[in-house]
């Protein structure tokens, strides 16, 4: 399929007067500035969710889904506070205006750094993920593989992404970055599958635009999100042409349908404030959804790459660098909390100036700050791209990542052994209601004499919550799972020229 000519110097489409809602339009709505702001804007999408086999109408107020919308409300919330402005905001390059860090194109090294110790910062606000990160990533993945596209090409394919990028700027619109396909057969490319919509690609091309069929998985924040950007899963060849997308598709498009994954001990959000939920306010992780997309039109001011196979395999390498970059602040600001809620336990529990005890929190310290200095690392040594943007050195973003795969594992062990097996068979909140039992579980799970036993009850419960089965798989698979770093370890590890640094020093022949 061959792209036909498109309006390509319209105006930016808007995402709710494209949705058809004209209630909701950047004419009659402010700024979302407030986490008011966030929640009423999200009640106006009308967008089609389901949880448990049935359709929500309104997220804001469903259970399932109000500890995850609270999580991303905080990076809302931080930004208009006076002390967090320098890591919260930043300056946009395209408009000049102060902005959400979260909607910002880094613009050097300094821009790389502030984005983790941000992501440390709201990990100890929430104690869970906040969600944005991967939009975050998208767009600035997609800022200079677009302009490389459109230097070989002579596409408007950055242009077109600037004046999206300026769109969710002046509104601050939360984007989830949509790039893992169900991919179906591993053992096969996406235009081998036996079912073709197991790769998202386009399946029409119209005058207006384009039409695209498939799903996205394990979307992380995409129920409570405004817009989502679709990528690419993978490297493409010339035979996948019609897999090598990208776009923006507003969440309330029509076509569009999520389904909301189960989550470890989910039911326990449905208790409300209550202490068997562990985080009451903020919840699990991220909320993750699979998103079908149904004959989906994107009109061509929201296309980013429409064929240009050879640009997939580099979106894909860029965008999970600049993703991997962040598990060290976020994963190890959530290990941060972790490490104060062990020695809380401990507190609680009359062990914590035991020598065994001492030792397993300052290993889980050490833990947390080295992959936080990972993090760190990558982003300093980070490097400036054709675009003008900055992206994290390659190689350290993905040794970043994998240490975290195996050292956030080793802090929830540690909180495990420290914490006690209670947190694994401790009574309900309930019981401590019933007037018949909870003289009983107040005198047998009593700790040292100063703590109540519902304050270590609440803080057993924290610890269980935050090392549950959700919360490390997220930490295994999210950005990639182990492997996937492994192969990036061959493409940037640059082994050959460490097989010269080799040969000189035991003086062996280029040749040998």
């Amino acid at each position: 399929m061959d792209q036909k000519k498109g309006p390509f110097d319209q105006p930016f489409i808007p995402i709710f007067q494209y949705s058809n809602i004209p209630s909701f339009s950047r004419k009659g709505f402010p700024m979302i500035k407030t986490k008011e702001d966030y929640i009423n804007s999200l009640k106006k999408l009308n967008h089609v969710v389901y949880y448990k086999g049935k359709r929500v109408k309104d997220i804001t107020t469903h259970p399932a889904f109000v500890p995850h919308i609270n999580a991303a409300a905080k990076t809302y919330e931080l930004a208009l506070m006076p002390e967090h402005e320098d890591l919260m905001t930043a300056t946009s390059h395209l408009t000049g205006k102060r902005i959400n860090r979260f909607t910002h194109i880094h613009q050097n090294r300094d821009d790389l750094i502030k984005k983790v110790q941000m992501l440390r910062l709201i990990s100890h606000e929430t104690g869970s993920c906040f969600q944005r990160c991967v939009g975050f990533d998208a767009m600035n993945a997609l800022y200079s593989t677009t302009y490389e596209i459109d230097e070989k090409h002579g596409t408007p394919y950055h242009s077109r992404l600037k004046k999206f990028i300026e769109y969710i700027q002046d509104d601050n619109f939360m984007v989830v970055g949509s790039m893992t396909d169900p991919k179906g057969d591993r053992s096969k490319s996406p235009s081998q599958q036996a079912d073709p919509d197991l790769f998202t690609h386009i399946v029409e091309k119209k005058e207006e635009g384009i039409v695209i069929r498939g799903a996205k998985a394990h979307q992380t924040g995409a129920v409570n999100s405004h817009e989502m950007l679709i990528m690419p899963t993978q490297a493409m060849r010339p035979e996948d042409k019609d897999y090598a997308v990208a776009c923006a598709v507003p969440v309330n498009a029509p076509g569009v349908t999520m389904i909301f994954g189960r989550q470890t001990n989910e039911e326990r959000k449905f208790e409300g404030e209550g202490m068997d939920t562990g985080n009451p306010e903020f919840g699990l992780v991220g909320g993750e959804a699979l998103i079908v997309l149904d004959n989906v039109f994107v009109p061509w001011e929201r296309v980013f790459m429409c064929g240009e196979v050879e640009f997939a395999g580099a979106l894909v390498e860029r965008f999970a660098s600049l993703h991997r970059q962040n598990y060290g602040g976020c994963k190890g600001g959530l290990a941060d909390v972790l490490v104060g809620a062990s020695a809380l336990a401990a507190d609680y529990q009359g062990t914590s100036q035991a020598s065994h005890v001492r030792d397993k929190l300052a290993e889980m310290t050490h833990l947390a700050e080295t992959v936080y200095t990972g993090s760190i690392a990558c982003s300093a040594l980070g490097h400036r791209m054709k675009a003008g943007n900055w992206e994290p050195d390659t190689l350290l973003a993905n040794t970043t990542k994998y240490n975290v795969t195996k050292n956030v594992y080793e802090v929830a062990r540690l909180a495990h052994d420290i914490a006690g097996g209670i947190i694994a068979t401790m009574p309900f909140e309930d019981d401590l209601k019933n007037p018949e039992v909870a003289k009983y579980v107040e005198k047998y799970l009593k700790g040292v004499a100063n703590i109540s036993t519902q304050d270590r009850m609440r803080l057993l419960r924290l610890i269980e919550n935050m090392t549950g089965g959700t919360a490390l798989a997220e930490s295994m698979h999210g950005a990639g799972s182990p492997q996937a770093q492994k192969v990036m370890y061959m493409r940037a590890g640059n082994l050959e020229q460490k097989k010269k640094m080799a040969k000189k020093l035991a003086k062996i022949s280029e040749k040998g």
